[in-house]
């Protein structure tokens, strides 16, 4: 065990834990927490909607309610089981994270989650405009309950987003590292954000690429996944959004703009699920990836901006570029052709995978040095030998979770807080023991290489971290 975990496992906590969802990622944080934190299996509750999940928290000694948490009934499941000085972790989907925030904000209880998410419906009603339904919405929803002094609320403390915030800021010390730039970790938001600019980073895919294989592939009317299936058809849905930079000429056709909060991010009029984009990852190499809207996109190019956010003097752009699961793929395509209309069955991956990796890292564009990924890369081998329950995608998310847990225990008064607003260097050391090969590579690839060879293409090879030339059309 690592000097970070033992620190971690005599760390107390006097209160009560409760998770709220015991899906795939509430499985794979309970060993966690039981390791690390001085707390007592009698003290964790755990709440679910499905009532099988049973056997699994008695398996683990914990205890185990049987609610589908609402907006009319929130309260009263809230009340039974957390009181002030308690600690209650969102696993969930379909509840919404604005109402349990003001619900711990309100009776002093601690909280975090690994995304904002909505009421039941929320991510694909018809009925709202693109804007209303996305992240950037969300998001500020979100940060406009932060209140000073109120107790701490971790949001989008997973691994993307999350972890990925701090791979970030570990990125840009190697980048300048290597290129001889000197620096000091920055001590404030604008100092990450002069260091970006000064490496002359434009662009940050968080580049992930998901190899691992089950014993059973995918059938016909159902959709297969490493992780959350209601999470990724929800969020797949949603518009595709990516922070937007100021090297950026060309506004996409389809593309538009918020007019108020950060203006961090534009969002284009389709599908996450339905846009492809140009990436690499040092073991796959170069890949097409989707362009799924996730948090990070938004806080991250929030928090490197640098002048007036109408008009900013630098941000880069930055957005998701994910190639899930073989499986994850096939019934993406399904969910397409069947107009966004979730598949018949689910299932999640776990227990039959028989190989493969989870490569989740970010990849910094621009700087002379060349491009930069730093993350990840954790088999099914290594994360079933550091942690029970888990698959190597759900550990990463856990491994966040466990640090963000931490964290919050130790600065119970911070109100609503980002990951980008976190030390990333206690959160790295706290999650990087079930991390696997935490790497960092520098590659000549951009994404113009290997273009218009037989068909001519519209590119800018001026500039190549131009978005046009990422997107595939």
């Amino acid at each position: 065990m690592t000097d970070a975990a033992v620190a971690i496992a005599r760390q107390p906590f006097g209160g009560r834990l409760v998770v709220l969802g015991l899906g795939s990622i509430g499985q794979a944080v309970l060993p966690l927490l039981l390791r690390h934190l001085a707390i007592d299996a009698a003290d964790i509750v755990t709440i679910d909607a499905d009532r099988a999940l049973a056997r699994h928290a008695r398996e683990q000694g914990v205890s185990f309610a049987h609610e589908r948490v609402t907006a009319h009934n929130l309260d009263a499941v809230l009340r039974a089981c957390l009181r002030a000085g308690d600690f209650l972790i969102n696993l969930s989907v379909d509840v919404s994270s604005l109402a349990l925030i003001e619900w711990c904000r309100d009776h002093d209880v601690l909280y975090l989650d690994t995304c904002i998410e909505p009421w039941a419906g929320g991510y694909v009603d018809g009925r709202l405009p693109p804007a209303a339904r996305s992240n950037y919405a969300l998001r500020e929803a979100a940060l406009a309950l932060r209140r000073a002094g109120a107790p701490t609320a971790v949001v989008t403390q997973g691994a993307n987003p999350g972890l990925v915030s701090h791979f970030v800021k570990q990125a840009l010390l190697d980048v300048a590292r290597a290129s001889g730039v000197p620096a000091d970790p920055p001590t404030a938001r604008e100092g990450w954000a002069q260091l970006a600019r000064t490496l002359g980073v434009r662009t940050i895919h968080i580049a992930e690429r998901d190899t691992q294989v089950g014993a059973r592939r995918k059938a016909q009317g159902e959709f297969v996944n490493t992780w959350s299936v209601d999470g990724f058809i929800s969020e797949g849905c949603q518009p595709a959004e990516l922070g937007w930079g100021t090297h950026e000429h060309q506004f996409p056709v389809d593309a538009r703009r918020h007019d108020k909060g950060s203006r961090a991010a534009i969002y284009l009029l389709r599908p996450g699920a339905a846009t492809l984009v140009r990436s690499w990852t040092p073991l796959a190499g170069p890949q097409h990836g989707y362009l799924i809207t996730h948090g990070e996109a938004i806080s991250i190019a929030d928090a490197l901006t640098l002048g007036d956010p109408a008009a900013p003097a630098y941000r880069p752009t930055v957005h998701y570029a994910y190639h899930p699961c073989d499986d994850a793929v096939l019934s993406l395509l399904e969910l397409a052709e069947r107009q966004w209309r979730p598949q018949p069955r689910k299932r999640v991956l776990k227990d039959e995978i028989e190989r493969g990796i989870d490569e989740l890292g970010v990849l910094l564009m621009g700087p002379a040095r060349g491009a930069y990924w730093f993350g990840s890369q954790l088999s099914i081998d290594q994360a079933r030998a550091l942690a029970p329950y888990n698959s190597a995608t759900s550990l990463q998310v856990a491994a966040g979770v466990l640090a963000g847990v931490a964290w919050a225990i130790r600065h119970p008064r911070r109100g609503v807080v980002e990951p980008d607003e976190l030390p990333y260097d206690e959160v790295l050391a706290l999650a990087r023991p079930y991390l696997g090969d935490v790497v960092g590579v520098f590659t000549d690839w951009t994404p113009l290489q290997g273009r218009a060879m037989l068909f001519e293409e519209d590119l800018d090879h001026v500039d190549p971290w131009q978005f046009k030339n990422f997107r595939v059309t």
